[in-house]
Order: structure tokens, then C-alpha cells, then sequence
């Protein structure tokens, strides 16, 4: 089943259930596809592929957090609840991510692979990377490892 098809399941699903966060959500996930859709028009694209629909996905997550944190700071703990509860709707959409000692194993098979010796082949470990994990890995993390095992 594509994911897509998963997103409008889940609308159903909620809406007969009455689950008003997760209807809420799901609206929201699918009017940010339709706009990601409409803006790969002129590359003559119509349905962009799985891949730019989990980075679409991973920046409505980035985006709520920040929110989240702002509303903390304001002392608006309601409307950051609300923006954590979106968030774990989002990410059950998401693949499960590489962390710890499997995204360190990763990023040493990519250099041993590229055979990188300095930051300047940042760029062929990173591409490696994202050629084998594709959208199992956070990139920004991956990205502060390889610098870091680059420079070290």
C-alpha cells in the first residue's frame, strides 16, 4: 500500500472513530502534500516519490518542535502539548531511524566505502550515505558524525 493511500486510511479511520488531534493531523499532512505535489509540477512530476514525502514529513516534525520549545518558553504548555501530540502522529508515518551505535556503524562502512580522508570528501561519505539509508537516517546527525570522524 503507498503511503498516500496510508495518509487517507488513516483520515477514515479516524473520522469514524471521532479522533479530532489525529483528523486534525492527517488534513494537515495531506494539505502539505498537495502543495508539495503542485510546486513538482514544472519538473513534470505529479505525485512526488515516497522519499521527498518522508523529508516533507521530517520538516513538518522540525517545524513543530521549534513551536513546541517557543510555546515553553512562553509559558503556553497547552500549545506545546498540542504540537507534541502532532508530532507523534507525524513520525508514526516515518521510517525508524538509524541511532546510536547502528548510525556510527553506518557512517564508518560509508567512509571505509569512499574511502574519505578529510572534511573535503564530506560530500562522497554524505551521498553514500543517503544512496544506501536513503530516509532510515537523519542526515544533520549522520552529517555532526562524519565531520566529526573526518576531522578527528
Amino acid at each position: 500500500m503507498s503511503l498516500r493511500q496510508t495518509f487517507t486510511d488513516q483520515l477514515k479511520s479516524a473520522m469514524k472513530a471521532g479522533d479530532a488531534a489525529r483528523i486534525s493531523t492527517l488534513r494537515m499532512i495531506l494539505a502539505r502534500l498537495k502543495e508539495v505535489d503542485i510546486a513538482a509540477r514544472p519538473r513534470g512530476v505529479t505525485q512526488v516519490p515516497d522519499e521527498e514525502v518522508f523529508a516533507m514529513l521530517r520538516g513538518m516534525v522540525k517545524s513543530r518542535r521549534e513551536s513546541a520549545a517557543l510555546y515553553r518558553q512562553g509559558n503556553r504548555p497547552e500549545l506545546a502539548e498540542k504540537e507534541e501530540a502532532e508530532i507523534a502522529i507525524i513520525e508514526s508515518f516515518l521510517p525508524q531511524q538509524l541511532s546510536g551505535q547502528a548510525l556510527e556503524e553506518a557512517v564508518a562502512a560509508a567512509i571505509a566505502e569512499t574511502g574519505a580522508a578529510g572534511a573535503k570528501d564530506m560530500g562522497r561519505v554524505m551521498a553514500a550515505l543517503k544512496a544506501r539509508h536513503g530516509s532510515s537516517i537523519d542526515l544533520a546527525e549522520a552529517s555532526r558524525l562524519v565531520r566529526a570522524k573526518l576531522s578527528g
